[in-house]
């Protein structure tokens, strides 16, 4: 590619200033990038020409052309946005500083690679490199755009680099720059970018779809051309004058039906598409009452997206008939400008753009996207972000209610909380309880799209902390999370601490944890200061899950072992994977029955005579007594492939319904109880339960969401002896 070949492709009515500034931007890049080649041996500058192609495909201006040219110069060569600014001006020059990494960072190649062949810090690196680009993009679309063009031919060339780094930069594709597209409406990229990413991150699955699609691919034209080729016809004798055209099916997405659904690939693949185009919104709806009245519709498969626009602004009819030979045919119905709006997203503003008439859409969809990342200044902790990133910008959406009849959207899975910050921060603040469709539900109940929400409040107070305690899902949200912990940070520092300090210590007792000290969590996570960690936890910004996957991952130090007798020999097998053991392999191991450790427990283990190795917990009582202590070997916890029994005891005051509603919790939870018992005494119900769960923050998890059962006083671990 050369300048001649974007030149060419600038639309018709471009200024020779426009193409003036266009060279100028290519030349500066050329020079500054002289001498550096990417990883295929072409020039750099191949790269910043590919970028400005696709831009000037999804119908930009000049000015952002010119700065996807120029949009790794700061970053990459000597230049400096100050060089950018006096000759370009501001506008290119903040729009390259908004591509531009902000930071640089630091080399991390002398750390230890983790399981996907990355160090743990790179990756972090990364997550905060994603955070700072994100922080940028909010203050102008443009940036998005450019970031997503490179993003795609970064993606159109992956394949030469190493194995490692492919799959690191097409999973953070598949999991962040797709659905990115996806939600500013960009479908062209969006399809592009995940059937880039699926072929590097599922090579084998990919092989696998392309190679069955290339088999069928012939009889699927001609069925689709004979398909199309009736519909037409069936619309010209209505009267309504159409393009239809059939819609290909993307390899990812092939993939992501048959594992949501679990339906072999004929199943998927033979489900037909067509795209009707017609001429006006009333030829839409007339169309559709045409193709219903020729083919059966299919109850439940109607989606009107044009009286209803999604959150993205997409517009559209979707419904779905039995064509003439049994088989299902999806059918979408929109006029051009829908087409383009559904193709190009937010970046179709630019196309249909004339001199510099206010478009109200554009606005409308700017300030959508602001309103959607308000939170992200709140934010500091890169993995929180990211996390933040796919629950409120990139899930699917509800869409309920206020009293008044407004719409509020909201990401899937949230309850009314979120929609009370959502209104506003007091209302959410003082919320007490709600009610859904008119009846009162819990604060954890799920919204659905379609429910009216109204929210009962008090007159004055504050959020529960329970509200940021993941297991217990009453928040979805990052903005409500963000408001909730704004709320606790403006509480006094002492009463954080003791807040911080009193769910640190009951949480770690309930798990039955008590040989760590809160020095060694407070280092683990990088707070110099015991005071700084608990003051985090009592308002909300570290929560405890996070600290009991430190627990897990944690390397377990040197113990001493008191002298006494040998270890309960009450055992059972255990996979030579699961467990490491310190200079041995493939040696036989077993769990013990009498402490029940599961992963993230600190452990050691006992060799038996004949049977292996035993695993104990460190503060199992037949450990502590052990007199043969040159049989202790030091071992540490593998990969989990099954689940470990737990003792778990609850007391609760009886009520009726109480068993049922612990046994459906667990239930729910995908735990399966091997044994339990009930005693009741004085109106106190205790219940004894052997749970079998796959780590520790899953034992953290069921025990939070069996105290919020309402009755129950307590669930914990029982420990061992």
């Amino acid at each position: 590619m050369d300048i001649e070949q974007i030149f060419s492709s600038l639309p018709y009515n471009t200024t020779p200033a426009d193409k003036s500034l266009v060279e100028r931007a290519y030349r500066v890049a050329e020079k500054a990038h002289e001498g550096q080649v990417r990883a295929s041996g072409e020039s750099y500058v191949q790269h910043c020409l590919a970028v400005a192609s696709i831009l000037i495909e999804l119908g930009m201006p000049v000015s952002t052309i010119a700065a996807g040219l120029l949009h790794d110069t700061v970053e990459d060569t000597d230049l400096t946005l100050e060089d950018l600014k006096r000759d370009f001006g501001d506008e290119i020059a903040t729009l390259v500083s908004g591509v531009t990494k902000l930071a640089q960072l630091p080399r991390v190649s002398h750390y230890e690679d983790d399981q996907r062949g990355e160090s743990a810090t790179r990756i972090e690196l990364a997550k905060e490199n994603l955070r700072k680009t994100f922080l940028a993009m909010g203050d102008d679309v443009r940036v998005v755009l450019i970031k997503l063009a490179d993003r795609l031919h970064n993606m159109r060339t992956l394949a030469h680099l190493p194995e490692n780094k492919r799959v690191r930069i097409a999973d953070e594709t598949l999991q962040i720059f797709a659905p990115l597209a996806n939600r500013l409406g960009i479908w062209q990229i969006k399809w592009e970018l995940e059937d880039l990413s699926f072929r590097h991150v599922y090579p084998d699955k990919y092989r696998e779809i392309a190679g069955l699609v290339a088999e069928r691919h012939i009889d699927r034209e001609n069925t689709m051309k004979a398909i199309t080729t009736e519909l037409e016809a069936v619309l010209t004798d209505a009267g309504i004058s159409a393009e239809v055209h059939g819609r290909s099916k993307h390899l990812y997405s092939i993939y992501k039906k048959i594992e949501r659904k679990d339906v072999p690939f004929e199943l998927v693949y033979d489900v037909r598409g067509v795209r009707v185009v017609t001429k006006s919104e009333n030829d839409c709806y007339l169309a559709l009452g045409v193709i219903h009245n020729r083919w059966k519709p299919i109850p439940g498969a109607f989606d009107d997206y044009i009286a209803t626009p999604k959150d993205n602004f997409y517009q559209s009819l979707h419904t779905a008939v039995i064509y003439d030979d049994g088989k299902t045919l999806e059918v979408q119905i929109r006029t051009p400008q829908m087409h383009e709006n559904a193709e190009y997203g937010i970046a179709a503003h630019w196309r249909y753009k004339e001199g510099h008439r206010r478009d109200d859409a554009y606005e409308q969809k700017i300030l959508w996207l602001r309103k959607l990342m308000e939170w992200r200044q709140d934010v500091d902790d890169a993995s929180d972000f990211m996390d933040a990133m796919k629950s409120d910008v990139f899930d699917d959406r509800v869409y309920v209610f206020t009293p008044r009849g407004d719409i509020i959207d909201l990401p899937t899975g949230s309850t009314p909380v979120d929609f009370a910050f959502h209104i506003h921060t007091e209302i959410g603040n003082r919320c007490r309880g709600a009610k859904v469709d008119g009846k009162l539900v819990s604060l954890d109940h799920k919204l659905h799209t379609g429910n009216s929400v109204e929210i009962l409040t008090a007159k004055r107070g504050g959020p529960s902390r329970d509200w940021l305690n993941p297991s217990l899902e009453m928040v979805k949200s990052q903005r409500a999370r963000s408001k909730i912990r704004q709320w606790f940070k403006r509480q006094d520092r002492e009463q954080n601490i003791s807040h911080g300090r009193l769910l640190l210590d009951r949480e770690l007792r309930r798990l039955g944890i008590d040989a760590i000290s809160f020095d060694k969590i407070s280092r683990g996570l990088e707070y110099s200061q015991t005071d700084d960690l608990l003051a985090a936890i009592g308002c909300g910004d570290i929560h405890l899950g996070k600290i009991v996957n430190q627990i897990v991952g944690e390397q377990e130090e040197e113990f001493e072992i008191p002298e006494e007798s040998k270890p309960s020999e009450f055992t059972r097998p255990l996979p030579t994977e699961e467990v490491s053991i310190l200079g041995l392999k493939g040696l036989l191991t077993n769990l013990g029955r009498c402490c029940k450790p599961v992963p993230g427990d600190p452990i050691i283990g006992y060799i038996t005579r004949g049977r292996g190795a035993t695993i104990h917990r460190q503060d199992c009582p037949n450990v502590l007594r052990i007199k043969d202590t040159e049989r202790l070997v030091q071992v540490s916890w593998g990969q989990a492939k099954q689940t470990y029994p737990v003792s778990i005891r609850i007391r609760a005051y009886d009520r009726d319904g109480l068993m049922r509603d612990v046994s459906t919790l667990v239930s729910n939870e995908g735990i399966n109880m091997s044994s339990i018992q009930v005693s009741t005494k004085n109106s106190l119900a205790t219940f004894d339960l052997v749970m079998g769960v796959t780590d520790i923050s899953q034992l953290s998890r069921i025990l939070n969401r069996l105290e919020a059962l309402p009755n129950v006083l307590e669930a914990r671990r029982l420990r061992p002896g």
